[in-house]
């Protein structure tokens, strides 16, 4: 069977890699992980994992991933021994202090040796007794994975309850579903509140299962914005599925607003096999408001593609993009003012008000794989845009520009200058 479809290669989900990690990890390596994401952070966790099984060193160096640090400090404030954990200056700025509160309530021991409430840490591992703890999941849902995932060791199994509402918390179901998959009984309480956490059985009835690790949602939205800048253009994401546990394949709902429609393809070879075209038509609303308290990651991509596009855009639920791997909405208020583009924000609303964008500089990434690809995509309307460095992207989408090129091609587009 032919197909007219470009054929984008999406990198394995990082969130669901690093779940599975852990998980195997805490349950003593039963499971088969096929799949897993190439991300430096992914490659980060299998690390410090190893490092901390072979117990070659009691210092576990993070350097910018914020997952990697609140799971490995959870791991480690259960595991026997003396550690430290640390990160990059950047990751040495993220709140730290709901989980490091949720542990020290366990009986855990947590020394922060700089300022109180982030990393770096000391930490005397131990078993508690207690099984009850609350943890605050508002700054991060992490906090909150990380705790579920080393549930399973405490001899009692755990019950967290939330002390507020969570962001992010499609994540948090994410993890239990993977819980769940793994055949350790997880469940929540009908107000979302409350979650327990079994302990780990005798016997996995899964012991030995191949699980195979979905393609990535999140690294789908950059396609996404790229549909929405070149109408009549398909493109086919292989490995995805809206019958997915990542919340973010909310993406289909979201990009209809601009103009880039969703289909769900079956092989007609391999059952099991499926992958999501889109296409968009070239209309998209004036007017974009949405609520992504459940999605921050999207932002970006949405953001950039409604300044492209000259979109009046009302982006609520963002704030706590201003503590990711960089401050988010800063990155991209600036990086839009260098260009022409208006953007505003406050704790609840972030702005972006329709401008002639006219690139004349290199995009600053400021670190970040999520602004470097959001105006990366850009490029497709204005071929002389660059990014400072292009090289972070690793960290979740090692193949992004390879992937944009094709897109480029597909397009009839010129190619980009060079830096």
């Amino acid at each position: 069977m032919t197909t007219n479809d470009l054929h984008i290669a999406l990198p394995a989900s990082k969130s669901i890699s690093n779940r599975w990690l852990v998980l195997n990890y805490v349950a003593g390596s039963p499971f088969i992980l096929r799949n897993l994401s190439t991300a430096d952070d992914t490659q980060r966790l299998q690390a410090l994992l190893t490092q901390l099984k072979n117990g070659h060193s009691s210092h576990f160096y993070c350097h910018n991933a914020g997952t990697v640090a609140r799971f490995m400090m959870a791991l480690l404030a259960l595991t026997p021994g003396e550690h430290t954990l640390s990160g990059d200056e950047r990751l040495n700025e993220r709140p730290m202090s709901p989980l490091i509160n949720c542990l020290r309530g366990l009986g855990c021991h947590i020394v922060c040796t700089g300022q109180e409430g982030f990393l770096p840490v000391t930490i005397t591992g131990c078993t508690p007794d207690h099984k009850m703890a609350e943890i605050d999941p508002v700054a991060s849902s992490q906090f909150v994975s990380a705790m579920m995932l080393v549930g399973p060791l405490l001899p009692n199994g755990i019950t967290l309850t939330l002390t507020g509402r969570a962001s992010s918390r499609p994540y948090i179901e994410m993890t239990r579903t993977i819980l769940n998959t793994a055949g350790i009984e997880s469940s929540v309480s009908p107000n979302n509140r409350v979650y327990r956490v079994e302990p780990l059985p005798a016997r996995l009835a899964s012991k030995h299962k191949v699980i195979e690790i979905e393609r990535d949602w999140t690294a789908a939205s950059y396609i996404y914005a790229a549909a929405a800048l070149v109408p009549g253009v398909r493109l086919r994401m292989q490995g995805l599925s809206l019958n997915t546990c990542q919340g973010d394949s909310v993406l289909a709902e979201i990009f209809t607003h601009f103009g880039v429609h969703t289909r769900e393809v079956r092989s007609p070879y391999h059952p099991n096999s499926r992958s999501i075209t889109i296409e968009s038509d070239g209309a998209y609303d004036p007017v974009f408001e949405y609520n992504f308290l459940d999605y921050p990651d999207l932002v970006p991509a949405v953001a950039a593609t409604c300044a492209a596009l000259g979109i009046h855009a009302n982006l609520k639920g963002a704030k706590n993009l201003r503590y990711k791997e960089s401050d988010r909405l800063l990155a991209l208020q600036t990086e839009l003012k260098k260009m022409g583009g208006r953007m505003t924000f406050n704790n609840r609303l972030a702005v972006i008000t329709p401008a002639e964008l006219n690139p004349t500089e290199p995009v600053g990434d400021h670190g970040d794989h999520r602004i470097a690809m959001a105006f990366g995509i850009l490029s497709l309307k204005y071929p002389n845009l660059t990014v400072e460095n292009p090289d972070v992207v690793t960290k979740s989408f090692p193949k992004f520009w390879e992937q944009l090129k094709l897109i480029r091609i597909a397009a009839g587009l010129p190619a980009p200058n060079p830096a």
